[in-house]
Order: C-alpha cells, then sequence, then structure tokens
C-alpha cells in the first residue's frame, strides 16, 4: 500500500514550500465547503454558475480563473527574479527553478492570457454584433470548463507527483522520460491537451457566432474592430490547435507508451518536437496579441473621441499578420542546424510581419491626432502599450536577424524582448479592457483613482524589471540558469529587477484591492454608456440582462451607436416579442470533472480507472446526441417587467 501511494509523493518532499502549498491547499479547500453551506449557497452556485451557458457569466468565470492564474504565475516570476537578484543565492535549488520557470511560462501563456481574452471575447462579441448568445451556447460551457480543469489538473502538479521541468517548451530529449524522470511531463502533456481541445471548440464555436449571428444590416466590413480581431483569432486557433494536439498526443505516447516519435535513436527525431511546437506556438503569440489590437482599438477610438482612423487597413494588416504568423516558426531555432539558406527564408518572413503591425501603429497615433483625449484608466493602459511594444519590436527585428541571432539567443535578451511584446501587447491590453468594459459587466465602475495608482506602479515596474534584461543578455547572461557568479558583473542588475518584480506585484495588488474598494463602495446604476462610447454593447443596458436586447438592433454604419447618439439614427426598430433562449445544463461540468479524472488517471499510468473515465465520457456525448433540449421562451410580459425595472432606456426611446 505504501509502495502504491509513493507515486503519489512529490520528490524532494521536504521541501517547505510544497508542504505550505499542501496545507494551503486542504485549507482553502475546507474554507470554500464551509463557506457554502454556512450560507446555504450549493443550490445558488449550481443553479447560476456550475450548469450556466450564458455567454456573460462564462465570460466572468474565464476572468476570474485568468486572474487567479495570473497571481499562481505572479508567484513563480517573484520567486525567479528572488533567485537571481544576487549571485550564487541558494534561495532555490536547480530542481525547483526549472521547475518554477516552466510552470510560469505554460500559467501565464495557457492558463492567464489566453482564458482572460476568451473572457472578454464571451462578454463583449455576441453584444457587439446584436446577438442573444453565440451559436452553440452549450459547446461555450463544455470549452470553459475543459479549460478550467485542464488548468486544475496542471496546477496540483506541484504538490501531487511534481512539476513539469523541461521548460514551457518541452523541447526533447529533455522532456523525455530519461531526463524527466517525474509525472511533471505527463502533468504537462495531458493537462494542456484537456484545455486545448477546450480552446479550439472556442475557436469553432465564435467564428460560427460572428458569421451567422450578426444584427441585421452589419455586414463583415460594419464589425466594430475587436470584433474583426476576434475573427481572425479564430480561425488561427482553428488552424493551430490540432497541431499542438498532435504534438502532446504524440509526447504523450512517448512518455506512456515507449513509442519514439522525438527519440534520438530508433528512427525517432527530436526536432519534430521543436517543428511542431513552433508551428503551433508563434500563431499562439498572436492569438493572444490580435484581439488585444482590438481592445486597443476600441479605447483609443473611444477616449479620443473620433472614429478608428484607417478602419480597412487595419483589417487587411491583420489578415495579413495572421497569415506571416504562419511563416516565421522557424526563427525560434535558427541556431540549430538549418543552414544560411532556411534561415534566411525566415528572416525574411519574420520581419516582413512588422509591416503590418506599423501599419496599426500609424492608424492608432493617426486616430489619436487632434482627437479630444481622455485619461481615463482604461486609455493609460493604451497609451503605455505604444512606446513600450514599439521597444519589443524593435528588438524582435534585431532578433528575426538569424546571424545575429547567434548572440542573442537563449540569453536574457531574448527574455526581455518576449516580455516587452507580451506584457505591453497583452496583459496592458486585458487590463485595459477589464477596466473599460467593467461597468457593462457589472452596473458599476472601478475605481478611477485606485486604477491609475496601479497603472503607474506596474508601468514603471514592468520597465524596472525587464530593461535590465536586455543589458545582461547582450553581457552574456543565459537564461534558465538558477545561479551565476558574482565575477560575471550580472548582480546589480539583476537586483534592480528584482525590485521592479517587488513594483509590478504591488500594482497587481492594487488591481485586487481596486475589485474590493468599488465592489464595496462605488455607486451603484451607472449609465449604460459611462465611457461615451461607439459600439453595440454600450447600446444595451448595464448590468446587461439575460436576452441581452429586447429588440434587436439595426446597423447602418461601422459605429452605430454612435450614429445612433449623435445623427438620431434608429437603432432598434420594432415590438418586443417572445425571446428564445438555451438552457442551462449540467452536463459540460459534469464532463468537465471526468476529463480531470480521466487526465489524472493518464499521468499516473492508471489504466482501469483511465478507461473507465474515458467510457463516462463517452457516455455522456451520446447522452448529450440523444437529449432534447428546446430551450425556453422570454414572454413579452418578461421582457416589459425587466426593461421597467431599469428605467427609462434607449430601447424605449428608440421604439417611441
Amino acid at each position: 500500500m505504501k509502495e502504491y501511494f509513493s507515486r503519489f509523493a512529490v520528490p524532494d518532499n521536504g521541501e517547505p514550500m510544497i508542504i505550505a502549498s499542501q496545507i494551503l491547499i486542504v485549507i482553502v479547500s475546507l474554507g470554500i465547503i464551509v463557506g457554502l453551506t454556512y450560507f446555504k449557497k450549493w443550490k445558488y452556485l449550481w443553479n447560476e454558475w456550475l450548469t450556466t451557458v450564458d455567454h456573460k457569466r462564462i465570460g466572468i468565470m474565464y476572468i476570474l480563473s485568468a486572474l487567479l492564474m495570473l497571481f499562481r504565475g505572479g508567484v513563480d516570476a517573484l520567486l525567479m527574479r528572488a533567485q537571481t537578484s544576487m549571485p550564487e543565492n541558494g534561495l532555490l535549488d536547480a530542481q525547483h527553478y526549472n521547475e518554477i520557470f516552466t510552470t510560469h511560462g505554460v500559467i501565464m501563456i495557457l492558463f492567464m492570457a489566453m482564458p482572460f481574452i476568451i473572457g472578454l471575447m464571451n462578454v463583449v462579441i455576441p453584444l457587439q454584433i446584436g446577438a442573444r448568445d453565440v451559436a452553440f451556447p452549450r459547446l461555450n460551457a463544455l470549452s470553459f470548463w475543459l479549460f478550467f480543469f485542464g488548468a486544475m489538473l496542471f496546477n496540483i502538479s506541484f504538490v501531487i507527483g511534481g512539476s513539469p521541468d523541461a521548460g514551457w517548451t518541452a523541447y526533447f530529449p529533455l522532456a523525455s522520460t530519461e531526463f524527466s524522470e517525474s509525472v511533471g511531463m505527463n502533468y504537462y502533456a495531458i493537462a494542456i491537451q484537456i484545455a486545448g481541445i477546450g480552446t479550439l471548440m472556442t475557436g469553432i464555436n465564435f467564428i460560427v457566432t460572428i458569421l451567422k449571428m450578426r444584427a441585421p444590416g452589419m455586414t463583415l466590413m460594419k464589425m466594430p474592430m475587436f470584433t474583426w480581431s476576434i475573427l481572425i483569432t479564430n480561425i488561427i486557433i482553428v488552424f493551430a490547435f490540432p497541431v499542438l494536439t498532435v504534438a502532446l498526443a504524440l509526447m504523450t505516447m512517448d512518455r506512456l507508451f515507449g513509442t519514439q516519435f522525438f527519440t534520438m535513436s530508433n528512427g525517432g527525431m527530436d526536432m519534430l518536437w521543436a517543428n511542431l511546437f513552433w508551428v503551433w506556438g508563434h500563431p499562439e503569440v498572436y492569438i493572444v496579441i490580435l484581439p488585444a489590437f482590438g481592445i486597443y482599438s476600441e479605447i483609443i477610438s473611444t477616449f479620443a473621441k473620433r472614429n478608428l482612423y484607417g478602419y480597412k487597413s487595419m483589417v487587411f494588416s491583420m489578415v495579413a499578420i495572421s497569415a506571416l504568423s504562419f511563416l516565421v516558426w522557424a526563427h525560434h531555432f535558427y541556431t540549430m542546424g538549418h543552414g544560411a539558406m532556411v534561415n534566411g527564408i525566415f528572416s525574411i518572413t519574420t520581419m516582413a510581419i512588422a509591416v503590418p503591425t506599423g501599419v496599426k501603429m500609424f492608424n492608432w497615433l493617426l486616430t489619436l491626432y487632434k482627437g479630444k483625449i481622455e485619461f481615463k484608466t482604461p486609455m493609460l493602459w493604451a497609451m503605455a502599450f505604444i512606446p513600450i511594444f514599439l521597444i519589443g519590436g524593435v528588438t524582435g527585428v534585431m532578433l528575426a536577424m538569424a546571424s545575429a541571432d547567434y548572440q542573442y539567443h537563449n540569453t536574457m535578451f531574448l527574455v526581455a524582448h518576449f516580455h516587452y511584446v507580451l506584457i505591453p501587447g497583452t496583459v496592458f491590453a486585458v487590463l485595459a479592457g477589464f477596466t473599460y468594459w467593467w461597468p457593462k459587466i457589472f452596473g458599476f465602475s472601478l475605481s478611477e483613482k485606485i486604477g491609475k495608482w496601479s497603472f503607474w506602479f506596474i508601468a514603471i515596474s514592468f520597465n524596472v524589471t525587464f530593461f535590465p534584461m536586455f543589458i545582461t543578455g547582450l553581457n552574456g547572461q543565459a537564461r534558465r540558469m538558477y545561479t551565476y557568479s558574482e565575477s560575471t558583473g550580472f548582480g546589480p542588475l539583476n537586483f534592480i529587477s528584482f525590485i521592479g518584480a517587488l513594483g509590478l506585484a504591488v500594482g497587481f495588488v492594487l488591481i485586487v484591492y481596486n475589485i474590493y474598494w468599488s465592489t464595496r463602495y462605488a455607486p451603484r446604476h451607472v449609465t449604460e454608456d459611462p465611457w461615451d462610447a461607439r459600439s453595440l454593447e454600450w447600446a444595451t443596458h448595464s448590468p446587461v440582462p439575460a436576452y441581452n436586447f429586447a429588440v434587436t438592433p439595426v446597423v447602418e454604419s461601422t459605429q452605430a451607436f454612435w450614429d445612433a447618439k449623435e445623427k438620431g439614427t434608429q437603432l432598434f426598430r420594432g415590438k418586443y416579442e417572445p425571446i428564445h433562449m438555451p438552457s442551462n445544463s449540467g452536463l459540460p461540468f459534469i464532463m468537465g470533472v471526468l476529463f480531470f479524472f480521466f487526465g489524472f488517471c493518464m499521468v499516473f499510468g492508471m489504466w482501469i480507472p483511465s478507461i473507465i473515465f474515458g467510457l463516462a465520457i463517452f457516455a455522456c456525448m451520446m447522452y448529450r446526441s440523444f437529449e432534447h433540449d428546446p430551450g425556453y421562451h422570454i414572454s413579452v410580459e418578461e421582457i416589459k417587467e425587466t426593461e421597467k425595472k431599469y428605467g427609462v432606456n434607449s430601447h424605449e426611446n428608440q421604439l417611441a
């Protein structure tokens, strides 16, 4: 019996942080159970959240999960900065450091950035196109629960079995059982696979939603820019994620069943993994960047009080970026023996992608030109993005030069570039969108004062953290090294970087405090259009009713709501009619739980339980195939009653 349970133990189980985490997980879990029982909220939790198919509630759950993962990944980042803040530091040993930078990368990209964007996408897109919900509401719920339980499976590796330790890119042979003997990389392969299936479902769902459910009159070239960015992003998802699915399946077979797809002998090819990973991985960068471009476009246009400059060129540049994103993957391994011809081709395609990105920069700047700019918190994030992202872009062009990359590759210069692209390009954007759309979701605004404090802490501390890495990288500091000698001279700049990381932590704590303070003290019942915005989501109530719009809007321009306010265009026409809505379902949540236990059993090679849970998943799919679910209707009387609760509103004004 002892031998059986020993497989679940973390290697080097005496590590204080692991013991503390195990205790904390038990305490928090018990606290949640006791709290829900004491306040009698189990039924509310099941009826309103666990079984919901409402795109807005699903979006909120994505965003809450992303915030949790932001702090989980942030703790990893602080530990890394603390470890390298001084020469020959002993805070972490080499193995623990490997595990931390591996989980940091996976969590921040796949379990923070992706769900934050998908959460905003869920809340906003149906509203921007004038739809009642997404095309496949149950599939949307299943997508969330697969992501959530995939993330939970990945996170328990820290306390059960051991964390992944081969880097977030999981290069072979380092990720093989020969060099990563614990089950950590099994967690990596299976947890990301489960979450990735959910993301692929989201991609299909939102493509259909945008193409088939737009309001009358909203042609493709009248869609808001955020909607365009999401459409293109989901097309990339549908093409890129199957590659990851195949790669992870082959990795799982290598580790669990002894196949040799990625070995260095018996016909295997370790570079096959690198190619498959980056064929997915570089489009993944644009999966998290393009929606950010859409968010910035909405915010800059709103707070500059001007229509977005160069609408068509913005659309075409995003299409160009999406196409080029699939043609640059080999720039991640110039130094791995391709030869001058291949490196030269990928160097050209990599530099070419800077052109459509530059077009967007000029579009934003020309939108600001002669605008009546309001510096609200969302606009501050957008303004900081432009110069900081520009540094990331310029250093990206430096890295695109294959010959020069022999100097930059695997140094802290690359780490600095990556963060100068992804933090202003994604994190700033989701925080801006989070603040911008918060009133629409909850019916009250976040504090401007606290919001601006958090912005300045994060914007300044970000540069203090990552700019020194450009210098240490050019001086030869390698990435992923857990220690260095004093003679290298890296110590002072690394200590400055650690101070910046502490400032970032303060900024993110202020964001949480802002949510707490605003929830308790902010004035309620903000207007449906607190920012004087331009797109359709601001034409309905705050918070948004279940049916989104009492009457489907009619669109005649790229900024239909602005035209309704400024030119008197009639946005809502016709009369109230019964509204068909999808029914809640517990099946997506149940399938998510089954996938979690199936994945856990697979990680540890427990084949009989794996088969049982796999069959249960298949049974749920069969049940859904034969289930008759006609949904329900909201009557005209209920609509009128709901509209009355909101008081005088745009619908009534337009229908009058």
